[in-house]
């Protein structure tokens, strides 16, 4: 679907586990959508706001 929530939710966690197994040099990360929904807009604050948390 678009890329908006839970595709930028997954990449966050992602990242910190990447980033605690110090793998950052090896490992690349990103997000992208499946649809083309929402190209160019930020990701759902409420997503940012729960993958920060």
């Amino acid at each position: 679907m678009g890329n908006i929530c839970r595709s930028p939710t997954a990449e966050c966690v992602f990242r910190s586990l990447v980033d605690s197994h110090n793998l950052n040099d090896v490992v690349t990360t990103d997000s992208a959508g499946t649809h083309a929904y929402y190209i160019g807009n930020p990701p759902d604050p409420r997503a940012s706001h729960s993958s920060s948390s």
